[in-house]
Formats: C-alpha cells, sequence, structure tokens
C-alpha cells in the first residue's frame, strides 16, 4: 500500500513537466517521469523478492531519471527524489539519514543555484522529501517490529509446546515408573504365595487391579496437567511398595513439618526415590528422612557398583527431578555411599 502511495509523487513530477516544457521537451519529461514510475515499482518488487542486487542497480537507474527529469521539471523534479529517499528509508534504511539530508539540501539548494530556472529554494519541494522520508522510514520500524513481534509469539508458542511435551514426559515417566514397578513386584509375589497361600495371593492380585486403576488415572492426569501427588500419599504408597519387595522401611508418620507449598515436590522425589530402590537398589533396608527444607532417601543396596544406585542417577527419572527441583530453586544430591549403598537427597 504504501509502495504504491508514493506513485503520486510522480504524478506531481508529471504536473511540473507540463508547466515548465512544451511540445517536444514535454513529451520526453512524461516519458522519463513514466519510466521513473515503472523502475520504482519493479524495483519495490526486487526489494520485497530480496533481490539486493537488481534493486540497487534499479535504484541508480531512478537516481539518473530524476537528474534527466531536472531540465523538463525544474523543483518539481525533486518528487522523484522523494520517491528515491523514501525508498532508502524502507529499504535501505542504513543509509536513509544520510540520503534524506543530501536530498532536502538539494531540494532546497540547486532550484536556487540554477538562475535560469527564476526560483529560489524549493522549500515545499523539501518539505515534502523530509517528511515523506520519516513517515517512510516510521512505517517500516513498525513493520519491522511488527514482524519481530509475530516472530516472537512463535518462538513463545514453540517454547510453550516443547515444555509441555517435557512435562508430560517427565510425568509420564515419574508416573508410570512407580505404578510400573509397584505391579511388577505385586505380581512376582502374588505368584510366590499361590501355592501356600491363594488367599493372600488373590490380595495381592486385587492390589494391582487397583494399582492398573490407578495408573490408568495417572496418565489422563499427566495429559490433562491434573495430576496430584502429595507427601502423605507418596510415603503411604512407598511403604506398601517396599513391603511387598521385602525391603524393611523406616519412613516418617507425618509430614506436618513441611510446608504445604513444598509437599507436592517432596511427594516427587519420594516416589522417584523408592521407585529407584525397589528396580535398581537390590536392598534390604530402605529410610527416608524429612525435614522441613529437605528430603532424603538412602538404601543398603548395591548402589556402588554400577548396578543399582549408579544406574539410576543417570537416568531420566532424576534428571526429571532435577528439573523440578531446580524449578523450586533446590538442589540434588545422589551417589553411592560407603561402603554400600545410595543416597537421594533433596534440599530446598
Amino acid at each position: 500500500m504504501l509502495a504504491n502511495g508514493m506513485l503520486v509523487y510522480p504524478g506531481l513530477a508529471a504536473a511540473g513537466v507540463s508547466q515548465y516544457a512544451h511540445g517536444a521537451g514535454a513529451v520526453a519529461g512524461y516519458v522519463i517521469v513514466s519510466v521513473f514510475g515503472a523502475v520504482y515499482l519493479a524495483a519495490a518488487a526486487a526489494m520485497a523478492a530480496c533481490r539486493q542486487r537488481q534493486s540497487t542497480a534499479l535504484l541508480g537507474v531512478m537516481a539518473a531519471l530524476f537528474v534527466a527529469a531536472l531540465p523538463f521539471a525544474h523543483e518539481d523534479a525533486f518528487f522523484l527524489a522523494t520517491v528515491i529517499v523514501a525508498f532508502f528509508a524502507v529499504f535501505r534504511r542504513r543509509y536513509a539519514s544520510h540520503a534524506m539530508v543530501a536530498g532536502t539540501l538539494a531540494a532546497l539548494l540547486v532550484p536556487w543555484a540554477v538562475r535560469p530556472w527564476n526560483s529560489g529554494p524549493a522549500v515545499f519541494q523539501a518539505l515534502a522529501l523530509f517528511f515523506t522520508a520519516l513517515v517512510a522510514g516510521a512505517f517500516s520500524e513498525i513493520a519491522a517490529t511488527n514482524r519481530a513481534l509475530v516472530a516472537a509469539r512463535a518462538e513463545v508458542a514453540r517454547l510453550a509446546s516443547e515444555a509441555e511435551r517435557n512435562r508430560i514426559a517427565r510425568d509420564l515417566h515419574d508416573l508410570l515408573g512407580h505404578s510400573l514397578t509397584a505391579i511388577t513386584v505385586k505380581s512376582r509375589l502374588a505368584q510366590r504365595l499361590t501355592p501356600k497361600a491363594p488367599d493372600e495371593a488373590l490380595a495381592e492380585m486385587a492390589a494391582v487391579e487397583g494399582l492398573s486403576r490407578q495408573a490408568l488415572a495417572d496418565v489422563r492426569a499427566a495429559v490433562s496437567g491434573y495430576r496430584e501427588v502429595t507427601l502423605a500419599a507418596e510415603l503411604a504408597r512407598g511403604r506398601e511398595l517396599l513391603r511387598a519387595a521385602g525391603v524393611v522401611a523406616d519412613l516418617p508418620t507425618t509430614t506436618e513439618m513441611v510446608a504445604a507449598a513444598d509437599r507436592e515436590l517432596f511427594g516427587w522425589v519420594v516416589r522417584e526415590g523408592l521407585t529407584n530402590v525397589v528396580r535398581h537398589a537390590r536392598a534390604t533396608r530402605c529410610t527416608v528422612a524429612v525435614t522441613a527444607s529437605s528430603v532424603e532417601i538412602g538404601d543398603d543396596g548395591v548402589g556402588d557398583d554400577g548396578v543399582g544406585g549408579a544406574a539410576a542417577g543417570n537416568g531420566k527419572g532424576l534428571t526429571g527431578l532435577r528439573e523440578r527441583v531446580a524449578a523450586a530453586g533446590g538442589t540434588v544430591e545422589a551417589g553411592p555411599l560407603d561402603p554400600h549403598g545410595w543416597r537421594l537427597r533433596v534440599a530446598l
């Protein structure tokens, strides 16, 4: 729209030709102005298509046509210079200020210096050139800002989508890792109990069914973003999981010392830590210690041989846990104990 609006200025230059030239001179002036308009449109199209060399060459042709129009349109030829300077303001912003100053001074001085024209400084043409260049430059700035804003919004949307995918992946890993581990442990326990204690085996399988339903609910909650994890619930589940795995559990019986805002995070820590104990540690005893600002999980397993805790320490579960804790401003320590075992500690 701005490019088409600039065609007004060749029309004003043509009016100058009709005022100062007659006969063959007028025809020549009209031809020059018409060719200028066509070249300007071609230059604008070339710049819009990012054809830099072509647009630069056409800009040089426009400058030559402006000079050629001076004998026929006199001071009104500077309306063509207005188009050239506006072109710089939009497409060659690096040189726009120099072009604007040079064009304005030329519009003031050239008509005054060429005495046969019998005219003084072309104040109107100089003002038109100056303010048109300012408007074109402002339009270019606004357009560039809008493009940057659109790009920024697209980047924000991409980052939000990526963050949501990461959240779902992390939640599914943490939620299903615990649930599937519990299902595996209880299923094995039920198999061992079936020959000698069928009633207890049946109870364990009923618990497996409950865990399966809970896992399905957890998946739906993770996808929808409304998963609910609490420290008290995870301690209760962890106690049952450790019992089924044959691990002696030393877990706290209260969570009142932890602030309500931190209980969900500590719940994730307990879930991840106890799941790793059952899956990797081959431990006989597990201890969980909770304070107002920290939670620590330790076991007496094979954390120092690369099979248990070390494997867990490099896994996706602890990576996701570190992301959660970092977002809350806390720190994660995970590593083997001497002479054996593994410790996970999160502090806020």
